[in-house]
């Protein structure tokens, strides 16, 4: 494959452009999320496209996927070539059953928490989130009546 010159990116121009931290950049290729390419001077190079790559990084990171969930999908993404609308509408599918259990974990943490501080009830006999017995340690560590069933 013959690369332009203005297919090539320096790490910190793939910074600038994404506003990602150049730490960051290299912390995502350890990962695998992002590959690069290496100058004679050993230098990191990357392509054009690797800013779509991060720009996408960034949004799923903030919609709560893991650098993991992202390392999953992007195992399926072409290294050689600027993956295609077909390649990203492939990884799309997993990326939306996770994103639709977040959101279902979100709504139900949402309506719960609404239903127990406006409530006013002051009745831990009556609050769904009350835990007398410490029943909830039976299904493991960590907030049970608030993620359970999302």
């Amino acid at each position: 494959m013959t690369l332009k010159h203005t297919d090539i990116l320096t790490i910190g121009q793939l910074a600038a452009r994404t506003g990602v931290a150049v730490s960051a950049l290299r912390y995502y290729e350890e990962r695998g999320l992002i590959r690069s390419l290496r100058s004679g001077g050993r230098h990191r190079r990357f392509l054009r496209s690797d800013i779509r790559r991060v720009s996408f990084i960034r949004i799923a990171q903030s919609l709560g996927l893991s650098i993991a969930d992202l390392a999953g999908a992007f195992a399926d993404l072409p290294d050689q070539r600027t993956p295609t609308a077909a390649d990203w509408r492939r990884i799309s599918v997993g990326i939306r059953h996770e994103l639709d259990r977040k959101i279902a974990e979100l709504a139900n943490m949402r309506d719960r928490l609404d239903g127990c501080i406006g409530c006013g009830c002051l009745s831990l006999k009556r609050c769904a989130l009350a835990n007398p017995a410490d029943e909830a340690s039976e299904a493991g560590a960590g907030p049970r009546f608030i993620t359970a069933g999302a």
